[in-house]
Formats: C-alpha cells, structure tokens, sequence
C-alpha cells in the first residue's frame, strides 16, 4: 500500500524539522519527504492546515489485559488510542495477574500483536505481585523485551528494596518509573488536601506524601546511578527537586498528564467522581508550577494515565468511586486547548514532550521521529479545530471523563501505524 500525505505542516523535532511538505509512504515505511512528491496509485490525504508528526506514544496507559477485561482489552484499547492520534502506548503491569514474569510478557506481546490496532509496549513490576519485598524477573523480562519496570498504583515502600531494584534495573538499561506517594499519609485520602477539600469535608491526600517520596528516590538515583522516572508528576515541591537533580546531572526524569495540566480541585466542589485520581488533581498553585516544569524542560513528556474502569464503578458516591478515567481519546486535544493555546508550549515542543522524548525514554529506537526507512508511524492533527467531548462515543470501555461535555480545540484527524490508516476523520477503521 502507498500513502501519499500531501501539503502538511511536517512538524519533526528529533530533525529540527517544521516545514510544509509531502510524506510518501510504501510498505510500511517512510520512502520519501520532500515538496511536490507524487505517486502513481497511492492514497492521497490532504493535510494542508494541519500539523503532521511523528506518532503519539503514551507512555503510561492501563490496558487492563489480562484480568480486568471487563474494564478494558487490548482491542478496545488500542481502538482508543487509535481514535486519540496515538500510534503507541506503554501499558502497565498492575494487571490480575501483575505483569511480573517472562512468560505472561512473551504471552500478552503475541496477543497485543493479534488484537491491538496499534503498537503496544509493555511496562514491567518491580516487584512480584507490586508488594514490594521480592523482585520479580527483572533480567528475564528485560529480554522478553518490556521497555521500564514500575509497580504503578503502589509506593515502594521499602527504601533498602527499592535501591535494590533500582540497581538491577540499571543493569538492563532500563527505567525505573515510580508512583511517588506515600502510603502512609494518603491511603485514606480522596483529593488533594487544602482548601477545597477541608470546605468539602473530605479526607486529602497531601502534597507532602508524593514531596517525600521524590526526595527519597532521587536519593536513590544519585546513590545507584539508575535512570529514575517520576510518574505523574503532580506537586510545585517535586518538579522544583527533578529541577535541581537534572541541575546536578542525575540521571532523573518526569512526566505529566493532560488533566494535571488541565484541571484544579475548585472542580472537585460537586463530588463529580470522574474527577477522582491519583495522585489528585491539585490547587492553581501546583498547576502553575507544572505548566513551568513542562515550559523550561523540567518535565520531558506528557501522558494519558489511561485508566479505564466500568461505568457502574465509577458511577457511585465520590468517596466509594476507583481513581482514574479514561484519557486516550481527551489528551491531544486537552494539552492543545490548555497548553498549547494559552502560549504555553509550542506546537514542537508539545510534538517533542508526546512523541520524541516517549521513544527516547523508552529507548524505541525506530519511533519519535519521521525519517526516510522509519516505519511509518504517523499522526496527522489540527490545532484549531473545536469538537464537543461525548463520552458515548469512545472507542474505550471505560465511558467515564472529566472532559465529557467540555469543548477542545485541538483534534487527531488521521492515525498510520507502519504505513496502514488505523484512523481517518475521527473513524477507527481497524
């Protein structure tokens, strides 16, 4: 098949590239960019006033697969991603069972192949069963290929294991990605703990538990000289210390999620449980600060945290309700409205933080850039165009969102995975 995407603005910035051009696609890869490129019998997409980039990757997504596949699968999933402008995404292993073993990732890698529609990696534990007190098979999940070990949903909270962990993990040159909150100050908690939420009445969960943990972990990286990466970055304390660890040369990281960069706890005031995560969404003041983390390179990329859950467990009193909602289909469109619209980042910045920096995390090396022999993994997008969110029609399982009914400016408009249109004008067409 050849795929001709015409008159785009080619937005590449592992390239330094940002120029209107052709793409020419032929099986599978990239065969050609360049100015008036023609090709007898290719598909033709008119990109002209869009921005065409190198695919999206998430690099933090819940697939739910094996265990939960009421809440989501692997086909559902990657639909979603699809539908979102996402041509890869790396999926948790706090899955039932947890992805903790070689043979369950050799496994879940041939039926991700079968039934994903678009690429999916895999994010192995830490520890067995993420409870902390043996490793799991670290070395032999390294070679069934997983691309960073993490125990997301649960705080290592053995420091002596996580150094441990840590160290083998830097063995394998592969990431440690950390749920940086202290149990023992939020396990109770619902929201973020200030104002809003002694106004409401209702348990907090403290800055201070996730501050904590980033100093402790950083630490560590400094210590055992292992690549840690901080997930879901939520507090002004914790990008201001990846600040001074990237200052002092450690090798420390982070990442972000659009509703973070979108939303404060002044949203929290109807008990709405899709605004229910964790960590939670913060106050103005914590937000500001990630909007400067992410505008002076503190903060590297920027993620869904997919987290998919059934309707009726999400549609339940606040308090009762499971953090998380699904952000696959919202996140483009999310960042471009509140990021990229108020002048925050531009739009190669914004490409950089959600396509090039996932892959160079990740070390996926034929991913985050458009060159000639790459495969052809393409997301071609609009800044301007505005779109109402209707929960009812994702393509995920999980139909709860902090979006639903809001307006984004900002939407994928065609998704190519190794040269195949996986989506084309909103419509997943695998």
């Amino acid at each position: 098949m050849s795929l001709l995407i015409k008159g785009g603005t080619i937005v590449n910035p592992a390239k330094g590239q940002h120029e209107v051009a052709d793409i020419l696609v032929e099986n599978g890869l990239i065969k050609a960019i360049g100015q008036h490129l023609a090709a007898d019998g290719a598909d033709v997409y008119d990109a002209t006033g869009l921005i065409v980039a190198p695919g999206l990757i998430d690099m933090h997504t819940h697939l739910r697969e094996p265990g939960q596949e009421s809440k989501e699968d692997f086909h559902s999933g990657t639909q979603a991603a699809a539908a979102g402008g996402f041509t890869r995404v790396a999926t948790m292993a706090n899955t039932t069972p947890v992805v903790d073993n070689a043979a369950l990732v050799r496994g879940l890698k041939k039926q991700a192949e079968l039934t994903g529609v678009v690429k999916v990696e895999f994010i192995g534990a830490i520890s067995k069963g993420l409870e902390g007190k043996e490793l799991s098979e670290m070395g032999d999940m390294a070679q069934a290929g997983i691309v960073a070990f993490s125990d997301d949903g649960h705080y290592v909270q053995n420091a002596a294991f996580m150094r441990r962990a840590m160290e083998y993990a830097s063995m394998f040159n592969k990431m440690v990605i950390d749920h940086a909150e202290e149990t023992s100050l939020c396990k109770e908690g619902h929201m973020h703990e200030g104002l809003v939420s002694y106004e409401l009445g209702v348990i907090g969960r403290p800055a201070v538990a996730e501050d904590m943990a980033v100093d402790r972990d950083i630490l560590l990286a400094e210590m055992t000289g292992a690549h840690l990466h901080v997930a879901h970055v939520s507090t002004k304390h914790a990008v201001e210390e990846v600040r001074r660890a990237k200052a002092k040369g450690l090798p420390v990281t982070c990442e972000v999620t659009a509703q973070h960069l979108s939303f404060t706890d002044e949203c929290l005031r109807e008990y709405n449980p899709a605004f229910k995560m964790a960590p939670p969404i913060r106050s103005e003041d914590h937000r500001q600060a990630l909007l400067e983390g992410l505008k002076d390179g503190t903060i590297d990329a920027i993620i869904t945290d997919h987290a998919p859950h059934a309707f009726e467990e999400k549609d339940v009193e606040f308090c009762c309700a499971p953090n998380g909602f699904s952000g696959l289909e919202t996140s483009l469109g999310a960042v471009l409205t509140n990021v990229y619209k108020p002048g925050v980042l531009t739009i190669d910045q914004i490409v950089e933080r959600m396509s090039t920096n996932p892959a160079r995390l990740l070390g996926l090396t034929d991913a985050g850039v458009l060159e000639v022999g790459k495969p052809a993994d393409i997301t071609v997008f609009s800044t301007d165009e505005s779109w109402i969110v209707d929960r009812n029609k994702f393509y995920t399982k999980g139909k709860t969102s902090p979006f639903d009914g809001l307006t984004l400016t900002g939407k994928a408009k065609l998704t190519v995975v190794d040269g195949e249109i996986v989506m084309k004008e909103g419509v997943v067409t695998a």
